[in-house]
């Protein structure tokens, strides 16, 4: 009889690990997905906005950017911000390179310099989202 009982406890206690260990990981891979989801949310956020601003100041061509670029460099910003909060130092410095980037680039048609530079910045921004991809990848 008492081998029988030490058995039951014994089993009863490895049910209740096996339970408590599949609890904790599903609950670590849905901060895993939820971290995902804000990561991709806010690059992809941060990729809209960036290629939106360079469309916007290629067509102005204006020395005073004016409110809609103002727009869509406080959205930049927001979805750079948690960028700086979800993502390893090498993306939040590609992230403020590309920032710093497209607002000292007046990317134009008709001039080889301004074209040049227009490419470079979009080699930037396929960089930044290489290591985005890289990054969400990882978590």
């Amino acid at each position: 009889m008492v081998n029988i009982l030490s058995v039951v406890i014994g089993a009863g206690f490895g049910l209740i690990g096996a339970v408590f260990r599949s609890w904790f990981t599903a609950r670590r891979q849905d901060c895993r997905w939820l971290r995902e989801q804000k990561l991709m949310k806010a690059g992809v956020g941060f990729n809209t906005a960036v290629v939106q601003l360079i469309d916007y100041l290629r067509e102005s061509r204006l020395s005073d950017d004016g409110a809609g670029a103002n727009e869509l460099a406080g959205r930049m910003q927001e979805a750079g911000s948690a960028l700086y909060l979800l993502c390893a130092d090498d993306t939040v410095d590609l992230a403020d390179a590309l920032a710093r980037r497209v607002w000292s680039s007046r990317p134009g048609e008709g001039r080889d310099d301004r074209r040049a530079e227009h490419r470079e910045t979009e080699h930037l921004l396929r960089r930044f989202t290489h290591v985005l991809r890289y990054a969400i990848a990882r978590t």
